[in-house]
């Protein structure tokens, strides 16, 4: 498996060095985070814009997380912000709701790396992520955009091994998809109902829970997932985390026993009073 995993981050290598200079999508996350490492490594200073974006979608938090790794790295970085709630598509949390933001994003990241003159623009997505349910994917391949750890054949549990290896400090970060995906499919997307389940996560976060936590929002009832190692503390914490969730005008608190998964919002009925 170490022979493997050793042999994808060659070919990482060897792709990277073929564009020769770079400008990524970063988020902040393992994936982009140690393919940031990886570009800077090989290609140096002057060759690699990270560029990260921020909007209602992206809780403050993970752009402040994002510089401080990009300057863990000594990467230049860019902080793009976008106003994605302007995008009819993504206010209404539609079905294809990801495909439109990622044309958004990628547009503006290509308009970027034309003005850098770094105009082979990269992304994070790795191998796993191929085989998801990824409407945005759609469109990385319309605007041309590169997956280096994709196109190596590198997975989740690969790259978390070697960004822990290259010493990154978020090697075991959980993932931190946008806020919409909190949402059911056509639920509207304001700035405030983001705000208010940002505001949710962060009250178990400051808890100290560790692991996947999502706080998934239907009308005035929130669901909380969580991995299972973390179930216990919640119940033992429910008289406080149900008050300050009610604080922030959730009425109904519920944690659900299936825990943290992947899409658990797609075609949802909207739960309401």
């Amino acid at each position: 498996m170490k022979n493997e995993t050793d042999a994808k981050a060659r070919r990482l290598a060897g792709i990277i060095k073929s564009y020769g200079q770079v400008t990524l999508a970063f988020s902040g996350g393992v994936d982009s985070s140690f393919l940031l490492f990886e570009a800077q490594r090989i290609l140096g200073s002057g060759n690699v814009l990270a560029v990260t974006v921020s909007s209602a979608l992206h809780p403050v938090t993970e752009i402040r997380e994002a510089a401080l790794i990009a300057r863990h790295i000594g990467a230049e970085q860019l902080v793009l912000p976008l106003d994605l709630l302007a995008v009819a598509e993504v206010a209404e949390n539609s079905a294809d709701r990801c495909y439109h933001c990622k044309r958004v994003i990628f547009k503006a990241l290509t308009a970027v790396a034309d003005r850098y003159q770094l105009t082979t623009v990269v992304d994070g997505t790795n191998a796993d992520d191929a085989g998801d349910h990824r409407p945005g994917l759609r469109a990385l391949q319309e605007f041309a955009i590169s997956s280096p750890l994709l196109e190596a054949g590198l997975g989740k549990a690969e790259i978390r091994q070697l960004a822990k290896e290259a010493g990154l400090p978020n090697w075991s970060k959980p993932a931190a998809p946008c806020l919409a995906t909190r949402f059911s499919t056509g639920t509207r997307l304001t700035k405030r109902v983001l705000e208010k389940v940002t505001a949710a996560e962060s009250t178990l976060r400051d808890l100290r829970l560790e692991g996947n936590l999502r706080v998934r929002v239907h009308g005035n009832l929130v669901r909380i997932e969580a991995d299972p190692f973390v179930m216990g503390d919640l119940v033992e914490m429910r008289e406080k985390i149900t008050s300050r969730l009610k604080a922030l005008g959730f009425k109904y608190i519920t944690l659900d026993l299936e825990g943290y998964r992947t899409g658990s919002m797609q075609n949802l009925d909207l739960l309401t009073d």
